[in-house]
């Protein structure tokens, strides 16, 4: 006759002996992964690649396919791109758009958002194009190296701003397309980010919504045009920057008030209304009221570099990281390209002492080729085409090789952008 519970006894046995048998097999399996790792590493790797997804857990910086079908200022009829349509209440719209998309509102106080452009026909200068390819393919490498976005703009967006004042309409525009980033940064064609590791430091401009390069003596109290340049600005996205740009704007070849202007200009600056000396006539006459505490004219570093002055100085600049790379090994080590803004910290106690812009050897944040023309070869007769060219070659390169070293290639000859060899 059958005990109780006996019927029960013989299978609780048989897993008992089958949860012993796993035991045993997880332990010698351990024992041989660690006894054979050194033999077998390519083996290893490969089945940790095989069993992940490496950004399945990740989510996408932005929710690109997320826009709730709740009505926005995109939806007013009114609503325009051009400077014939003023936008009003711009800071509140903003706010809201951001509060609808959450996942773009989270860190896009410090958010940038670039912007540059050429004219939209082939350059008339036969070397011109290829030039333009190399200065924004630059742009491009800096602000992937970043995390910022980019807009190329080719086209003119309000056909009577032609030439300089065409950058006005394509900074507009993108403000509006691009409520998600804080700062708009207008950077001229022929411009090139010297210094991929450099972040413009927002920090020192939390009270102020209009950053440009140059020296506030010479704009303020000698009220030279030339005390700036609007070839590389940055703009904040805010009501109080529509209704500047719609100032600056004003003096320009589409309003009814261009004429006007132009004789001020002239007479005030003895030369002509361009988008440059429309700027400095806003600074200087406008310095006493809320417009200058808005305006920050960087002297600090090189937001935009005049190339003549930088171009003899990247060997001995050169010379110095190198010789600073040599002695620090955490400079030295390789890494992937997104992370090169960990390394670039590295570098700043190297630098403490290398001071920012003319006399300084840290690497020039930006040089402009101001004068060179490289599209439509109306160069500045005071020198060559040919200097302008070969000095171009040599600053292009000198980016080219920060980007490359991540790749394991260098240019090793800055005067010849077409050959590179292993690092």
């Amino acid at each position: 006759m059958t005990q109780p519970g006996s019927a029960n006894r013989k299978p609780t046995v048989f897993f008992l002996f089958l949860a012993g048998v796993l035991i045993a097999f997880l332990f010698l399996s351990v024992i041989f992964t660690f006894s054979s790792s050194n033999s077998l590493p390519a083996l290893s790797r490969l089945r940790s690649t095989d069993a992940c997804n490496c950004n399945g857990n990740n989510p996408p910086r932005f929710n690109l396919g997320f826009d709730p079908p709740v009505l926005t200022f995109y939806d007013d009829p009114s609503f325009g791109y051009t400077f014939a349509k003023p936008i009003k209440n711009w800071d509140k719209k903003r706010r809201e758009w951001l509060m609808l998309h959450p996942s773009f509102a989270s860190g896009s106080e410090d958010r940038i958002f670039l912007v540059t452009g050429s004219q939209s026909l082939p350059c008339q200068n036969p070397k011109g194009d290829h030039f333009l390819l190399r200065f924004y393919r630059n742009k491009v490498d800096y602000s992937r190296i970043h995390g910022y976005d980019i807009f190329y703009n080719n086209v003119l967006l309000d056909p009577k701003m032609v030439g300089c004042w065409a950058k006005l309409s394509a900074v507009r525009a993108a403000m509006l397309a691009h409520p998600e980033a804080e700062w708009t940064w207008w950077i001229d064609e022929d411009a090139v980010f010297t210094d991929m590791d450099f972040k413009v430091p927002l920090e020192r401009y939390k009270d102020q919504n209009f950053v440009v390069h140059g020296w506030p003596r010479e704009v303020y109290e000698e009220k030279n045009w030339l005390g700036l340049n609007a070839g590389s600005f940055l703009i904040r996205n805010c009501q109080w920057s529509l209704d500047f740009l719609d100032a600056w704007a004003d003096m320009g070849p589409q309003s009814k008030n261009h004429e006007k202007w132009r004789k001020i200009l002239l007479t005030t600056f003895k030369h002509g209304a361009d988008d440059q000396t429309a700027l400095a006539y806003l600074l200087v006459k406008e310095r006493e009221d809320q417009l200058r505490s808005k305006v920050h004219i960087e002297i600090g570093y090189y937001l935009e570099g005049y190339w003549l002055v930088i171009k003899d100085t990247l060997k001995n600049i050169t010379d110095k990281y190198v010789d600073i790379e040599k002695g620090d090994k955490k400079l030295r080590r390789r890494h992937a390209e997104l992370v090169s803004e960990k390394y670039a910290k590295v570098w700043e106690p190297h630098l403490k002492d290398a001071g920012y812009g003319y006399g300084s050897w840290r690497r020039p944040f930006v040089t402009h080729f101001a004068g060179c023309q490289p599209c439509n070869g109306k160069i500045n007769p005071s020198f060559s085409r040919e200097s302008c060219w070969e000095a171009m070659d040599k600053v292009l390169n000198y980016a080219d090789n920060q980007v490359l070293r991540n790749y394991g290639f260098t240019h090793p000859d800055l005067s010849d952008p077409s050959v590179v060899s292993p690092l």
